[in-house]
């Protein structure tokens, strides 16, 4: 579990699917009314709560984004429109849950020769486009529009050469540099046969 304070009144919370996993959850427990979710969303509230120093009091809205084989994101904002004495301070938390699906794949490798080799691999699989990015040393391979059929096998391919991205798209293109866009399986392999 990685934690980010977004602004004064926002945390995100990345879960992979291992973190899930270790507490016995699956990303389709968030839509029950479960136990175990509700004791692992305390547990995040509570270490959020040590780690940037806020006060989960009030009212809550949650977004949680479900990252294809990646695990989930939820980004958590505390309702500052309450003044201090309208504060319950009860123990409960009123919560707002907007849960939304994505199924982009964002990830990141070590070195070109990975995305290379990722490349050729994908192409002999019939899946191709993507975008390619540089930050850091490391590049990123934003594949979207992926036939729902071939999703989880994409997925599985991607984790074989690199890693699960918590980045966003959007993150990227602000911060990082666009090497190659919406056809970067086909341009690598044209330049790297």
């Amino acid at each position: 579990m990685r934690l980010e304070r977004l602004t004064a009144n926002k945390i995100k919370i990345f879960l992979s699917s291992d973190d899930l996993f270790e507490r016995g959850l699956s990303k389709e427990d968030i839509w029950k009314d479960s136990i175990k979710w509700h004791q692992l969303f305390h547990d995040m509230l509570e270490e959020a709560s040590e780690e940037f120093d806020v006060e989960f009091e009030g009212s809550v809205a949650v977004e949680i984004f479900s990252l294809q084989a990646q695990g989930m994101i939820m980004i958590i904002t505390v309702d500052e429109t309450a003044e201090d004495e309208e504060v319950l301070y009860d123990g409960f938390i009123e919560m707002q849950v907007r849960v939304e699906g994505n199924d982009d794949l964002l990830f990141i490798f070590n070195t070109i020769e990975d995305v290379i080799a990722l490349s050729k691999r994908l192409n002999c699989m019939g899946i191709q486009g993507g975008n390619l990015f540089s930050l850091d040393g490391c590049y990123f391979m934003h594949m979207q529009k992926i036939n729902a059929a071939d999703l989880e096998r994409t997925a599985s391919i991607l984790s074989e050469y690199g890693d699960a991205s918590i980045a966003s798209p959007h993150w990227l293109m602000e911060y990082g540099n666009l090497i190659i866009k919406d056809n970067a399986v086909e341009t690598l392999l044209h330049f790297f046969k």
